[in-house]
């Protein structure tokens, strides 16, 4: 390659996107990335250009932005799924989008999974009403609960996940160890244990210790939040166990055939060291990975014209107006004022010196300011382009087995059904419509 080729080494493999998208075999997509790299708007873009393709798909967002409504027209999300009106339909697809309620999640599955008092129970409890509502783990947790959920339910062949940004959009595949090592905990345990010792004997034991314990841990926690712990622990003792089989079921379906990640970066330093921290964390998971998307990857339709050329002509033409410029001013007889010597053209006829200035042509010299400027411009772009090819050649060198796709970049921001369709469109061009 030339120093100011910006095409993706042939050797690199491409990621088709169409293909994946359009294999009936696929029925999950999960989007991950750092923060600010167009992830939800690649995930927004793919189920539109997925239903469009036929498939009935859903877009799950986990990230609290409102970007994912605004560019669909939906006025707002939420735990429920919503049809995206305005996605044509022909080809017999649809696209419902929705946006993760941590709290709601978590109300269905004990409401679900327990009888209607004990259910009113657990959601009365102050320490549950605390854990739903931020306890470290929990929306990541509450995620792979709906995935599992919208999976079951068989309602979509196509799943895809917009994940948080930066590296908590891996949490979800820690999740289940996470709530299931403190629901296992010592700590829950304990205050589990006077349920399960039957017998006065047991009791008699236990409570000496526990009376010990607890004292300890009134202190620490207070008396009200430690019944409180130990009501909702009681109430929930026998969905302990669900919880855990549930998510390690939907761990399982992560690593499954049908499951395929995309990695979204921007060709940028941070972003692509980011990417690679995804994949290799995926691959230690055992998680199937499809590609990498590049997003937002600049482009120029005189590639052919490098840097260096471009401000070399830029100087030569700065040089060259510079001269014509002193040739403008200069008389046989030395320098003539223009605004107060014979030479003003407001003495010439009935026309101001700023009229008759808009009726002159461009000077040649004022021609090559401008189409030096140009070049300068040009120059510029150039080697924004040879920073992000270098940082992208730098991953695929690392990770030369993961397939790649870039996306151009849009003039402006997306914000309607047209705007994804365009990103669909680039995501999707062949290693040939690209390199174009």
């Amino acid at each position: 390659m030339t120093a100011d080729d910006t095409t993706l080494d042939a050797s690199a493999p491409w990621l088709e996107v169409d293909a994946l998208l359009d294999d009936p075999r696929t029925r999950i997509v999960v989007c991950c990335g750092s923060g600010g790299v167009g992830k939800t708007t690649t995930a927004a873009a793919l189920g539109v250009r997925a239903a469009e393709r036929g498939r009935k798909a859903v877009v799950l967002t986990i990230d609290p932005a409102r970007r994912l409504a605004q560019s669909m027209g939906i006025s707002e999300l939420d735990n429920v799924p919503r049809r995206v009106k305005g996605v044509d339909e022909t080809a017999g697809g649809e696209l419902h989008a929705m946006m993760l309620d941590m709290k709601r999640t978590f109300d269905e599955i004990v409401e679900g999974h327990a009888d209607a008092e004990r259910a009113r129970a657990i959601l009365e409890n102050p320490f549950y009403q605390s854990l739903s509502a931020g306890f470290a783990g929990t929306q990541e947790y509450m995620a792979m609960e709906k995935l599992g959920q919208l999976r079951a339910g068989d309602a979509w062949d196509l799943i895809i996940v917009d994940t948080p940004p930066s590296r908590s959009a891996l949490d979800f595949l820690d999740a289940p160890k996470r709530l299931g090592s403190f629901l296992d905990g010592k700590f829950i345990r304990v205050l589990m244990a006077p349920a399960k010792v039957g017998g006065r004997a047991g009791m008699k034991f236990l409570n000496v210790g526990m009376s010990m314990m607890t004292g300890t841990l009134s202190k620490l926690m207070g008396g009200q939040l430690l019944r409180d712990v130990q009501t909702f622990v009681a109430a929930m003792d026998t969905m302990f166990g669900g919880f855990r089989t549930r998510a390690d079921a939907t761990y399982r379906l992560l690593q499954a055939p049908g499951t395929a990640f995309l990695v979204v970066a921007a060709p940028e330093r941070d972003a692509l060291r980011e990417a690679a921290y995804f994949v290799e964390r995926l691959a230690a998971e055992q998680m199937p990975l499809a590609g990498l998307v590049l997003n937002r990857v600049h482009g120029s339709g005189a590639a052919q014209l490098s840097a260096e050329r471009a401000l070399a002509a830029a100087e030569a033409l700065t040089e060259r107006a510079a001269e014509e410029d002193c040739a403008e001013n200069l008389e046989p007889a030395g320098i003539v004022d223009h605004h107060n010597g014979k030479a003003d053209p407001g003495t010439a006829g009935s026309l101001s010196p700023a009229a008759t200035a808009e009726q002159e042509p461009p000077t040649s010299a004022s021609a090559a300011h401008l189409a030096a400027r140009l070049l300068r411009l040009h120059a510029e772009r150039m080697q924004v382009l040879a920073r992000e090819r270098r940082t992208r050649d730098r991953f695929t060198a690392l990770h030369p087995e993961v397939p790649v796709t870039e996306v151009a970049a849009l003039p402006g921001d997306v914000h309607d059904l047209a705007g994804l369709r365009a990103i669909g469109d680039r995501l999707a061009l062949s290693r040939a419509e690209a390199d174009r």
